[in-house]
Order: C-alpha cells, then structure tokens, then sequence
C-alpha cells in the first residue's frame, strides 16, 4: 500500500469518527455514514471539498504543513496523531524549535464549554488559529484570511482594518505587550524562519515597531477593557483576558462582560443574532 493511500484511508477513518457536533456542525437530518461529511472538513478546514476527495483517495501526493496544520485542528487530532499525520505526508513532524500551532484535544474540550464568550486562540507569534462563532459574529469574518493577515502583531503595525478601539495609553500597552511577545518568540525558537521573517518584515514597514523593538520594550498582557465597534449592534465594553493553556504556548483571549451591565446584553443578542446569521449564510453558500 503506498503512502499515500494510507494517508487517505488515515484522514477518512479519522473523518468518521468525529462527532458532528462536537465539531460545532448540526448533525440534523439522515447520514449515510458516521462522523464528519467530506464538505463540513473542507469547511471547518478551509479547504475545498475538491482537495479533500483527492486526499482521500491517495491523488494529492504532497500536502504542505500549512494543510496538515488545519487537518489536524479540523479532526482534534492527539499529538500523536498529528505526528503521524506529517509522516504519512511525507512531511518533517513539528519539532521543538518551531512554533506549534497544535491544540491539545483537552484544551478543545475546555474552549467548546465556554458558551457565550467570544474565544479566540494564537500561537507563540500571535497567529490566529482557533475562534469560534460567537468571536466570528463580533470582529467578523476570518476564514477567508490567509498567511500574515491572521496575525495580530502584523495587523496591528500594518494597519489593516479592526473593531477594537484604543485609547493612547491602551495602545502603548498593547504595542509594548505585542512587541514583548514576539522578542520571547525568537529567543524560544531561533530556528523558527516564520518568526524571524514576521520580525524582518515588520521592521521594514512599521517605524513604531522598530524603535519598540530597537529600544526593548517590555510589556505584559493584563486584564482589561477593551472598546469593540460591532457595525450592527453598537459599542461594547468588554473585559479582556489573555491565558496561558499549561504545557503550550498557546494564547487563549476571551471577552466577557460584567453580569447585567449594558454590554452583557448586547454580547447575548449577538449570541442569537450574529451566530444564527453565520449559520444561515454557511447554509446558503
């Protein structure tokens, strides 16, 4: 048996063993077969439907690490299963001196409980790899979003579009935070070329960035308010925490809001209406 088909069987048998909703997929009406449809993995991996077949029967013979990364997010794979998933693909497994954008299966069980709180997670390099609904439905859309565009210290320093709204000396903070995070980074992982090329770049287009980093600024990430602008339903204040996930360098930030203040009650409308809009544009598209 090639490689490549046992790859194929490999991401099939790993397909049929997820449980829809555990995946946040309604598994209404009748299923031919157990586990995740060949669709709702393209979706949840942002892949195409056509990539996922040719996986599957052994045609595509070289999948990147960037596509193993979100097959193996997509399934929950262990870590070592996803090990196993790169030498099926032919792929060097993660090491240690790289930046691991691996969630642990525990600490998807834990995000999955949270109902109600917009939830993203990053890596080490403040990469986005990890939202759910509800923090889709307040800062919108990210699926479609590829390579720099889903990191925070490039968005930010870049100047790319958001809706969170800074004072002066929140924005100080949070620059001096970012700029912390991504020096620790580079000492943690110094063979790590994505980060080294993330820094590279942003020095030459950010002269904030720059002098920040030239200067070793040092900043931590504390429990805040932020300011949220949602186009729809209005200005939200909301509380802002950073946690660490143990044995990781995984960045989990949740938005919470004080129990019946202003803010809470427009977090639970877009916990109505924002979700079940998403859901209604993934049913139509």
């Amino acid at each position: 048996m090639s490689r490549t088909t046992k790859l194929g069987r490999a991401l099939h048998a790993w397909r049929d063993r997820m449980d829809p909703a555990a995946a946040g997929i309604s598994a209404g009406g009748a299923r031919r077969a157990p586990g995740l449809r060949r669709e709702e993995l393209a979706q949840l991996a942002s892949l195409s439907v056509d990539y996922i077949v040719r996986l599957e029967q052994g045609r595509a013979t070289s999948p990147s690490p960037q596509v193993l990364s979100a097959l193996a997010r997509a399934l929950r794979l262990s870590t070592a299963e996803r090990d196993h998933l790169y030498l099926l693909a032919g792929q060097p497994v993660p090491g240690p001196k790289q930046v691991s954008d691996h969630i642990p299966p525990g600490v998807r069980r834990l995000l999955d409980q949270l109902d109600g709180v917009p939830l993203s997670v990053y890596d080490a390099a403040w990469n986005l790899i990890l939202w759910n609904p509800l923090w889709v439905a307040l800062f919108g859309e990210v699926a479609s979003l590829r390579g720099r565009e889903r990191n925070v210290v490039w968005r930010h320093f870049a100047g790319l579009p958001g809706r969170v709204i800074h004072t002066p000396d929140e924005e100080a903070a949070f620059e001096a935070a970012l700029v912390s995070d991504l020096r620790a980074a580079t000492v943690l992982y110094p063979a790590d070329t994505g980060v080294r090329s993330l820094v590279e770049d942003l020095r030459s287009i950010s002269t904030d960035f720059t002098a920040l980093w030239d200067t070793g600024a040092v900043g931590v990430h504390e429990m805040h308010t932020k300011t949220v602008h949602h186009p729809d339903i209005g200005t939200l204040a909301l509380d802002c925490d950073v946690l660490a996930a143990l044995g990781s360098d995984l960045r989990i930030v949740a938005y919470t809001a004080a129990p019946g203040s202003e803010a809470a009650d427009r977090l639970k409308l877009l916990d109505v209406v924002g979700t079940q809009t998403m859901a209604e544009a993934r049913a139509d598209g």
